[in-house]
């Protein structure tokens, strides 16, 4: 069945309810809601009963298959969860969940739960086949360029609308924190009015809870974004992040731009060159302007602050990493 969006979700449920969800994907909050509205419009349907299974290590498929089976004698409509955690329900599992797509349980709205499936497994046989029988959520993770939309529409439902200049301040303030930031949105509807609100008024009320992954750092410096990334920056250190780790990230990324150029200079396909440099994601529409922008010689002069970087870090050299891992950071963002 063709994939469905999570903002298209609640106008599918108002139109009836589908026999198997699928939801999978990395932002556990996204997973989260949508399981929550499913299994809200189950019980306004008459599902009254729920029975979860949690796929650990030794779990019994048999109990999947007596699940599939049995029906409550105190009600005739049931929501089956099944919920596999680590995205790998081995042999035996396989093909329990193989015969589930294919003998989807009367009278049963059945809900599986998985984390984010590399491309390998969701070229599974089974997961081919769930895939084929449900209504498939993918929970993709909101990034910085997804937020301010997310954001947006989180508070046009509950009436309040913010200026350009205060949704990036909100933006900054939560980024990174999907459940932080849906608690802000939640915190300004009971402070504040429907209506537009003020800079001023987040400034009062939106805390900083902003959590930075040093594997998006390098999105803030080739989009050429150095606030951004000296914020990210100081946010990794404060959260007790290892000074090696940044610097292995800017070392990588720095090599793989100028494995980009020579690429190029060769007459090499910008695509074969993503699939070989693993460019995935924001990074693959990034690095080639990124490296317009920036140059060999500015990388070359970034590949001589890393290796500064470690010998700060190793001692042999004096000052401090984090001061330095900054001006590398402005320098790259330029």
């Amino acid at each position: 069945m063709p994939s469905l969006s999570t903002e298209a979700l609640p106008a599918s449920l108002s139109r009836g309810l589908a026999p198997l969800y699928l939801i999978h994907g990395e932002e556990a909050l996204v997973a989260l809601e949508a399981a929550d509205q499913i299994r809200q419009a189950a019980r306004q349907q008459g599902y009254l009963e729920r029975e979860v299974l949690t796929v650990e290590a030794g779990f019994d498929w048999s109990v999947l298959r007596d699940a599939m089976s049995s029906v409550s004698l105190f009600a005739s409509l049931k929501v089956l969860e099944i919920r596999i955690p680590g995205g790998k329900p081995g042999s035996e599992g396989a093909e329990a969940l193989s015969m589930l797509a294919a003998n989807l349980p009367q009278d049963t709205v059945t809900l599986v739960l998985l984390p984010k499936m590399d491309r390998q497994q969701q070229q599974s046989k089974w997961f081919q086949a769930l895939e084929k029988a449900a209504t498939v959520l993918q929970a993709s993770l909101v990034d910085r360029q997804a937020l301010p939309g997310w954001v947006s529409r989180r508070l046009k439902a509950q009436g309040q609308t913010l200026n350009a200049e205060a949704l990036a301040f909100f933006v900054d303030r939560v980024e990174g924190n999907l459940l932080a930031a849906r608690q802000e949105v939640d915190k300004l509807a009971l402070l504040y009015p429907a209506g537009e609100l003020t800079l001023e008024m987040l400034r009062a009320a939106v805390a900083n809870v902003a959590r930075f992954d040093v594997f998006h750092l390098s999105e803030s410096w080739m989009e050429g974004d150095a606030p951004r990334a000296t914020r990210m920056l100081e946010g990794l250190e404060a959260e007790g992040e290892a000074p090696v780790l940044v610097l292995w990230s800017f070392a990588e990324d720095v090599r793989m731009l100028l494995r980009l150029r020579q690429g190029l200079k060769d007459g090499r396909n910008v695509r074969d060159l993503g699939r070989e440099l693993r460019l995935w994601g924001n990074k693959q529409k990034l690095a080639e302007p990124a490296l317009r922008r920036i140059g060999a010689r500015r990388l070359m002069q970034a590949l001589e602050t890393c290796a500064r970087v470690d010998r700060q870090i190793k001692g042999v050299e004096q000052g401090e990493p984090w001061s330095t891992l900054k001006v590398l950071a402005h320098q790259l963002a330029l």
